[in-house]
């Protein structure tokens, strides 16, 4: 049973402790809350009761209060937006997408030129390979020829097959092969490949060998004797496809 007390006025109230809530008289307020109150209790209490609860409501914006700043009825800064002509505009966009078509332009160009190059790279090493498998053909009509004697020559079918030959290299040449078949030139390690060595001449021989071989090189006026190794023999011609070396010659060297 709870306890409860009876205080001056007769109200019926629970002692401390006590889980029973108190009679309280009707038209009586709620009872005062035992214990420390708050220094802020009653600043909250007018704040909530409103600016006409006895005038102490707080007087200042709440959260999220959008008043008007002083001077500007609107609360917003003004903005000031300009607009731009629209023959300005249309300049700038015509400058721009002209810029544009120039840079497309170029890329094209150059596009163009890579691939005419690259097809020429492919039609010139096509055309180095072909050349390059009827070279051996060619040989066997340079050995026809040198081992030919007068009978031979008289005969129908061996005149048929030198015009032949004749026709095939005219054409080739045409088109950019050079026979490399020099005998008594400097030796040059690009276009020549030594396959033999022999000693230089005696002294007797000396002069008949410079002699010959400043007849093979006296391609000018007042040209020099030439130094060092010399071809000698050339044992199987050499080839260049339009200025590119595709088979040295096999040469003998002297010197």
């Amino acid at each position: 049973m709870t306890p409860q007390v009876d205080d001056a006025g007769g109200h019926r109230h629970r002692a401390p402790g006590a889980g029973v809530e108190r009679d309280v008289p009707a038209g009586a307020g709620p009872p005062e809350r035992s214990g420390p109150r708050s220094p802020f209790g009653a600043d909250k209490t007018a704040a909530a009761a409103g600016p006409d609860a006895g005038g102490q409501g707080f007087s200042g914006p709440g959260p999220g209060a959008t008043g008007a700043a002083p001077g500007n009825s609107s609360g917003v800064d003004d903005i000031v937006v300009v607009e731009e002509d629209a023959l300005t505009v249309a300049t700038r966009e015509r400058d721009e997408y002209l810029d544009m078509l120039r840079r497309v332009q170029a890329d094209f160009e150059n596009y163009k030129k890579r691939m005419l190059r690259q097809q020429t790279d492919q039609l010139e090493r096509a055309s180095e390979n072909l050349v390059a498998k009827l070279l051996p053909a060619l040989d066997a009509f340079a050995l026809t020829r040198a081992h030919l004697n007068e009978e031979d020559a008289a005969s129908p079918d061996v005149k048929a097959l030198l015009q032949a030959s004749g026709l095939v290299e005219d054409a080739l040449a045409k088109e950019g092969l050079e026979r490399i078949d020099d005998p008594g030139a400097p030796f040059d390690p690009t276009i020549h490949d030594a396959v033999e060595h022999a000693p230089a001449p005696e002294a007797a021989d000396s002069d008949a060998a410079s002699d010959a071989a400043t007849a093979a090189t006296a391609g000018t006026a007042g040209a020099a004797p030439a130094a060092g190794p010399v071809v000698s023999d050339v044992l199987r011609p050499g080839y260049r496809w339009k200025g590119r070396v595709i088979r040295p010659a096999m040469v003998r060297v002297r010197g």
